[in-house]
């Protein structure tokens, strides 16, 4: 996994001390990182606590989204559609308690590394 595989849409690892230096403002004091993938230029930060997802908008990625779902029981489910024979893409979708259409829906340009993602979400909302 790098950087083609980024720039194809699969997930991949990012370091954590990579995330810590980059988004520690975004943490509390004795929160730490436990994974986290990218997807383009998109992040999945899974840490002790909570799920961070942060969404890089614009041409530029300048302008930033932060979404923090905390803490992961609040995650009622979740669902992977793989990719087809003529569906190219893949998909992830999490349900938070009480919302009836998905909060989060973000699309993957091939399956294999979704369920790198979707172990993650099985292990921490179990």
């Amino acid at each position: 996994m790098g950087f083609l595989d980024g720039l194809m849409g699969n997930a991949s690892n990012v370091d954590k001390k990579e995330i810590m230096k980059e988004f520690g403002q975004l943490f509390v004091d004795g929160e730490e990182v436990n994974v986290a993938f990218k997807v383009i230029r998109d992040l999945f930060i899974f840490t002790d606590r909570r799920l961070i997802l942060v969404d890089k908008q614009g041409i530029t990625g300048k302008k930033t989204a932060y979404h923090s779902i905390p803490p992961y029981k609040s995650i009622s489910h979740f669902s992977i559609e793989t990719a087809g024979t003529f569906d190219l893409d893949s998909e992830l979708k999490i349900w938070i308690s009480g919302n009836v259409e998905p909060l989060v829906s973000k699309t993957f340009k091939k399956d294999s590394n979704i369920y790198d993602i979707q172990k993650v979400l099985a292990a921490v909302s179990g």
